[in-house]
């Protein structure tokens, strides 16, 4: 797989990067250790977080800094992995989909990055370019419908859009029949320690609930 970072996002995120994380794995329906890690991180926020504090960990609040400079509302437009703690802080569970959007939704809250998980066999080309949306541009969220992804970043393949902070795209979503899983995390922060952390403990979630060897990864910029 090859990512290109386009000059429109270096101009508002001169800091950005990526981590990509290619595997071969085996999903399935539910996972119950996995849940155990999801259920005791949501305890631990709960403990340590507000609905206002979450919006300072790092990798939110430069989200949202990106989405302002882009011209989007992060309040209304949400990043995945603030509307996922923000969930757990309110006393809602998250939403249990397969144990690989379960894993990617844990690895999102555990560093607070807004991470896409898809499956790659879904991809047009070999090439995503992460760029920002454009007003009219058709995208289908995950089960949210066709949303407005004008002032999102967002990565597309050679067809369009594929994923976005907010939404990933109906087109390349992970399945039960997903083997071939491509994991992106957007460091808008630029802490390359931390995305290249996150990176490491996807590997470590998919080698011990995906039946895989962990895969590689890339950093990009």
């Amino acid at each position: 797989m090859n990512i290109v970072v386009s000059k429109e996002i270096e101009s508002v995120c001169p800091s950005f990067v990526g981590a990509c994380v290619e595997a071969q794995v085996v999903n399935s329906e539910y996972c119950q250790p996995l849940w155990d890690e999801i259920n005791a991180l949501g305890e631990r926020f709960r403990q340590t977080l507000t609905t206002q504090t979450l919006k300072e960990l790092s990798g939110i609040a430069a989200t949202r800094r990106v989405y302002r400079a882009c011209g989007k509302d992060p309040s209304r437009y949400r990043p995945a992995s603030e509307a996922l703690i923000r969930r757990q802080l309110t006393g809602k569970s998250l939403y249990q989909i397969d144990t690989l959007v379960d894993l990617v939704n844990l690895a999102s809250i555990a560093y607070g990055y807004s991470i896409g998980g898809f499956d790659a066999d879904k991809f047009e080309g070999d090439t995503l370019t992460l760029g920002i949306g454009r007003e009219g541009e058709p995208y289908e969220g995950i089960g949210r419908g066709m949303i407005n992804i004008a002032g999102l970043p967002v990565y597309r393949d050679s067809k369009g859009g594929v994923g976005t902070p907010t939404s990933d795209n109906e087109r390349t979503k992970i399945t039960l029949q997903t083997t071939h899983l491509v994991v992106l995390i957007n460091g808008y922060d630029g802490d390359e320690r931390q995305v290249r952390a996150n990176a490491e403990y996807i590997q470590e979630l998919i080698k011990k609930y995906c039946h895989s060897d962990g895969g590689t990864f890339f950093m990009y910029h």
